[in-house]
């Protein structure tokens, strides 16, 4: 009877962190879609490049909400005394209960490594080659197949590189807390194969940090700013539209008049008219647009909503803030209290009191809050790069590839700004564990600390409930699955660490950007001069 209510408690427990998980992943495939659908361009639009953006955005927001799940179940594995749950106090028991979280992490990773070394780069190089007139299906996919190996060929070499790199950082004599936990990654790191997965993913990790730094560090400071300062007012700028139509057709009036007996114009006129013309056709465009925005609904519901538009301004800067504030005290205790560089600055615990991994912790007892917050964390790092590409725009070096506007996206836009937003989402996990690492190491376990009295009795100890951290016996405390793939390789911790400390001065040099910038406008993104992936005909007045 006692076997059979052990092994009802760990089913009840396991069907619940997975059940949650389940509804999650029913309401990600929904957002997806929802997302996706509102970007995607209504003249252009593909199906198989909108299920493909959708799906791998899917994947990767599926792969995020793992965490919770992976925290919940080893933190749930003990009860808040520090002992173990009757269904857990055998260790093959924990086992089972870990690799099934491992095992689903295999099946993600393997199929983001499809998506992006595969998938995504043969459905944009397919489209690409859909404009050339001159080619048929079959030269179509034969072209895209043959960029796609390149592709191929990277993934590879991953990993092979993967397989055969040395797993364990260089160890320090006079470090403990390593050497007490070095046995958990090589025990972890038995098989080449997850050895080269887990490289492969934290190579796009690594890449995904850049986008992150990039895109997500802007928007966050670029978004609230944009909900607290509002728009230009519509009335003053169509009028001023107004007079900017008059004042070229002057220009272009005064210009024509010169060749008005039959002469010839010079060439410094024929370009200057040809530039009149040109900006003549946009402000046109703008004043067809700014009219249709007048009659829009939406945006007379969006003034009346003004105050609450600034609510959610204000919040979102002070959670930027927070953000930014846990993420330089998780840094600050690295540098302090870590193994230092050639351990990839690996912390077990927190030395310093970090805000956000305090609420995690004390949420976490309390399932499913922790997740509706790791949620909301994961969604506010999607919304604020969405807001960071869409201001800035889809860039190779100084080339602008891409716009990303509502309605307005190419397929082959679309594509990338996927591809942008699943290495961000993947990067999200380590940036979670940055923000609160002693939660994504050990989550809530506590451990029953035996401390000796200064008495007669031999006998005499004091038994003290701890969180878990790197002090605590290695049988006492279960390490997440998700922890020990984000530090199977020592030197990408390295970098993630100043990538940490660069993403904190990209976001103050944003805000500093976004503070001295100006009010957007009401038809912000619908026209711009340099309209090279959109038709100018896109746009018809009702």
């Amino acid at each position: 009877m006692a076997a059979l209510a052990t092994a009802s408690s760990f089913y009840s427990e396991s069907i619940l962190g997975w059940s949650v998980f389940g509804i999650v992943l029913l309401v990600i495939l929904a957002f997806c879609w929802i997302y996706i659908r509102k970007y995607q361009s209504r003249q252009e639009s593909e199906v198989v490049s909108t299920i493909t953006a959708i799906c791998a955005l899917a994947i990767a927001l599926i792969t995020s909400a793992l965490l919770p799940v992976d925290i919940f179940l080893v933190s749930y594995m003990k009860n808040p005394n520090g002992t173990y749950k009757e269904w857990a106090s055998n260790n093959m028991t924990r086992l089972a209960v870990e690799d099934s979280v491992l095992h689903a992490y295999y099946s993600l990773y393997s199929i983001i490594l499809f998506c992006v070394f595969l998938w995504i780069p043969f459905v944009y190089f397919y489209y690409e080659e859909k404009d050339d007139d001159n080619l048929n299906k079959c030269s179509q996919v034969k072209n895209a197949l043959k960029y796609t190996f390149g592709f191929i060929v990277v993934c590879a070499a991953l990993l092979l590189v993967g397989a055969f790199v040395p797993l364990a950082a260089p160890t320090n004599q006079n470090t403990t807390e390593w050497e007490k936990i070095k046995h958990l990654f090589e025990e972890f790191g038995t098989s080449r194969g997850l050895s080269a997965l887990s490289f492969s993913i934290s190579s796009l990790t690594l890449i995904g940090m850049l986008s992150v730094i990039t895109y997500t560090a802007y928007g966050m400071s670029v978004l609230p700013l944009n909900l607290i300062k509002g728009t230009r007012n519509l009335a003053y700028e169509r009028l001023e539209n107004t007079e900017d139509l008059e004042d070229v057709e002057n220009q272009i009036e005064k210009i024509k008049s010169k060749c008005a007996d039959g002469r010839p114009l010079s060439t410094r006129d024929r370009r200057s008219l040809h530039k009149l013309e040109g900006k003549l056709q946009v402000l046109k465009r703008r004043d067809r647009h700014l009219q249709s925005a007048e009659k829009n609904v939406c945006l007379k519901l969006c003034s009346i909503l003004r105050p609450l538009k600034i609510l959610f301004g204000i919040c979102f800067i002070l959670v930027a803030f927070l953000f930014t504030i846990a993420l330089f005290i998780s840094n600050l205790d690295k540098a302090l209290h870590s193994a230092g560089l050639n351990s990839g600055f690996i912390i077990f615990g927190t030395n310093i009191t970090n805000p956000l991994n305090e609420i995690l912790l004390h949420l976490q007892p309390v399932f499913p809050l922790d997740y509706i917050l790791i949620a909301v964390i994961t969604m506010y790092f999607v919304f604020t790069s969405m807001a960071g590409i869409q201001n800035m725009g889809i860039w190779f070096f100084w080339i602008r590839l891409y716009k990303i506007r509502p309605g307005k996206t190419r397929p082959q836009a679309l594509l990338f700004l996927c591809m942008i937003l699943l290495l961000i989402v993947l990067h999200t996990s380590y940036m979670i564990y940055s923000l609160a690492p002693q939660y994504v190491m050990y989550g809530s376990q506590n451990y029953i600390l035996q401390n000796k009295l200064p008495s007669p009795s031999e006998n005499s100890t004091l038994s003290v409930t701890r969180f878990c951290d790197a002090d605590a016996p290695a049988d006492q405390c279960t390490v997440t699955r998700t922890y020990l793939f984000l530090h199977k390789f020592w030197f990408f911790g390295t970098i993630y660490y100043f990538g940490n400390w660069a993403f904190i001065a990209v976001f103050l040099i944003g805000l500093v950007v976004s503070c001295c910038k100006g009010k957007k406008s009401v038809i912000d993104g619908e026209v711009e001069p340099d309209d090279s992936d959109i038709s100018d005909d896109e746009f018809l007045p009702s």
